[in-house]
This record gives C-alpha cells, sequence and structure tokens, in this order.
C-alpha cells in the first residue's frame, strides 16, 4: 500500500497502516531529532512523543506537504515548546556530557560523526535546526519557514549568519587562504 493510502486507512482509525507509517517514518524522525537535541535519549523520547501527537492530529493531514514534512514540523514545534518550557537554564556540563555521548556512540558503531556536526553543536537551536533542514534534508527556505514558523527571510538570514559562524568555527576561510 502506498503512503497516500496508509495516511487515509489511518485517519480512518487503521491501527495496522498507523503502524506501517510509524514503522516507515520512525528512524528518519529519530536521526533528524538527533542533529536537533544532540542528545539521543531526548531525540528517542521527542520522537515517540510527536508520534503519539500524530495518532491525536493525523486527521489534521492536508496532503499538501510531504508526510515526512509534516512529521518534522510538528517535532521541531514540540522541541522548541520543551525548550521554552525549560527556559535558558541549560546546564553546560550536561550539554557536554551528552555531546561526547552521543560522538562515542556514532564513532563506536563506525557512524559519521564528523567536524561539521560537532561546530553545529556551538550553534543555538534557532540557527541549527534552519541549517539542518536546508544543508543537510534540502528543504527550501518557505519549506523551511513553514516548519518552523518564521518568515523566509528569517530563516535565509539565520541560515547565512549560521554557515558563517560554522565557516569561521571550522576555520575554513583560513585553510582555503593558505591553499591558494
Amino acid at each position: 500500500m502506498e503512503e497516500r493510502e496508509l495516511i487515509k486507512h489511518a485517519k480512518k482509525g487503521d491501527h495496522e497502516a498507523f503502524a506501517i507509517l510509524f514503522k516507515q517514518h520512525y528512524p528518519f524522525l529519530v536521526k533528524y531529532l538527533i542533529k536537533v537535541t544532540m542528545n539521543k535519549d531526548q531525540a528517542e523520547e521527542l520522537a515517540q512523543d510527536t508520534m503519539a501527537k500524530i495518532v491525536e492530529k493525523i486527521h489534521l493531514y492536508n496532503g499538501k506537504s510531504k508526510f515526512s514534512s509534516w512529521l518534522i514540523t510538528i517535532a521541531t514545534n514540540r522541541y522548541i515548546d520543551i525548550q521554552r518550557k525549560t527556559g535558558k537554564e541549560k546546564d553546560w556540563q550536561k550539554e557536554e556530557a551528552n555531546y561526547r555521548s552521543l560522538k562515542w556512540r556514532m564513532e563506536s558503531r563506525n557512524e559519521e560523526w564528523n567536524d561539521v556536526l560537532a561546530a553545529l553543536t556551538t550553534l543555538e537551536d534557532g540557527v541549527r535546526i534552519p541549517i539542518i533542514l536546508k544543508h543537510y534534508y534540502g528543504y527550501s527556505y518557505e519549506e523551511i519557514s513553514d516548519i518552523v514558523g518564521l518568515p523566509p527571510g528569517t530563516v535565509k538570514s539565520r541560515t547565512h549568519h549560521g554557515i558563517l559562524r560554522l565557516r569561521k568555527e571550522l576555520k575554513l576561510d583560513e585553510q582555503q587562504t593558505t591553499a591558494k
């Protein structure tokens, strides 16, 4: 059964169709949320929370965007809501421990961990999320605007300035200058 049919059946309360959609999209959602949260446990918890929200809100899916984009929108909004609730009380040591743990897990499984991912941890959520959506997942500025609920100009600006900060963090400009 193709995705459109699965969604149609899920909207009618078909639990099997929903289970198939869940199975198809859950790994993608977790990978996205790991990049956003920089915390595997939080990403998995948030993915489960998002899927629970999808069960509740599937009737609102109108098909104007890809189902995966709709999932990302809900997951991103859930993450932003959680961040707002916890406020700016981020414990630097805990964040650093999560970063090291995530890096170790990925390296121990021979998964890709590179300087860019490490540099992404230096950016705040409002900059990191648009960069991930644009340059890792290939969404347009308009799609990202819909996902994060910001004007396209703000998304472009945050992405541009974030990339400049990443280039500086990775010292790419210096490497290009010395290579010439």
